[in-house]
């Protein structure tokens, strides 16, 4: 199979490595040709680096693995070389201008795409590209599962149908990990985290199945799975972002957990859907 990786970053790195462990042909597309380095990792030679969006054109799946703040201006630029092959989102958040999922903006972008899905799970780049055993939820239509399953086959999948939620886990664990990494700081003792993040992940659930998820994908890889990795760990980009705020410090790089919590939030108010601790956070994080 010809793997299509969008995006050098870490995580899009990552899994072109992956694709090509899984014997699988891989072209990474960056913006700029470069890509992530990985301590002890070397990139296959065999992965194929190019700026061209055209040369993804005849790809059997694409892997759009880029940040959420740039998924609708690639996809769009991406467009002209679409050829009708399924696309995984491997990207989770919420678009921050808009709050839409990035599944609902590849639909207003690609609309032709009809067999796509998402790929969410606990998932640290680096231990992916070192091979660390990884599992995910892959949730799709019939043909991107295929798809996907064949690209990504050195990774433990589980399978599902419940892209709404699957994407929903994704974007709440995100501002879960954030609420999580602000009260190991600020939290008045231990009791309180329990409390704070016990009622947190609940509305996200809430929300959740109001969209149209299914309740138990969040006892999933994608949900309990992804939000005790990203909720426990200083590792996670989120966690330590709630930390910097916490002490009152400019969190560093791209923190999805801000534009996560402000995305649910509107979009449960849309709903007239209560999440008060999610809206409580918000402000005592003064996002």
């Amino acid at each position: 199979m010809k793997t299509g990786v969008i995006g050098a970053g870490a995580w899009g790195t990552a899994l072109a490595i992956t694709a090509e462990r899984g014997q699988n042909s891989v072209v990474l597309w960056s913006y700029d040709g470069e890509y992530k380095h990985f301590d002890n990792v070397k990139l296959p030679q065999n992965i194929h680096i190019t700026n061209n969006p055209h040369e993804l054109t005849d790809t059997d799946v694409w892997l759009v693995v880029t940040p959420s703040a740039f998924f609708r201006e690639t996809i769009k630029n991406m467009h002209s070389a679409y050829n009708g092959q399924p696309i995984i989102i491997c990207t989770k958040g919420a678009e921050n201008s808009t709050g839409q999922f990035m599944s609902e903006i590849l639909k207003t972008e690609i609309p032709e795409c009809v067999e796509f899905g998402v790929l969410s799970g606990p998932q640290f780049a680096a231990e992916v590209a070192q091979g660390v055993p990884t599992g995910s939820t892959l949730a799709g239509t019939n043909g991107a599962i295929v798809a996907g399953t064949q690209a990504l086959n050195n990774l433990f999948l589980e399978t599902s149908q419940d892209i709404i939620g699957t994407e929903l886990c994704g974007v709440g664990k995100n501002a879960v990990a954030l609420i999580c990494g602000y009260n190991s700081v600020a939290a008045a003792g231990e009791n309180e985290r329990a409390l704070i993040f016990t009622r947190a992940w609940n509305e996200i659930v809430t929300l959740g199945i109001e969209m149209g998820g299914h309740e138990h994908t969040f006892m999933g890889l994608c949900g309990i799975g992804d939000l005790f990795l990203s909720a426990t760990s200083s590792t996670s980009r989120n966690f330590s972002g709630g930390m910097a705020i916490a002490q009152g410090k400019t969190p560093e790089g791209t923190v999805e957990g801000i534009f996560a919590l402000r995305g649910l939030i509107e979009r449960a108010n849309s709903l007239n859907i209560d999440v008060p601790v999610l809206a409580d956070m918000k402000k005592k994080m003064r996002l």
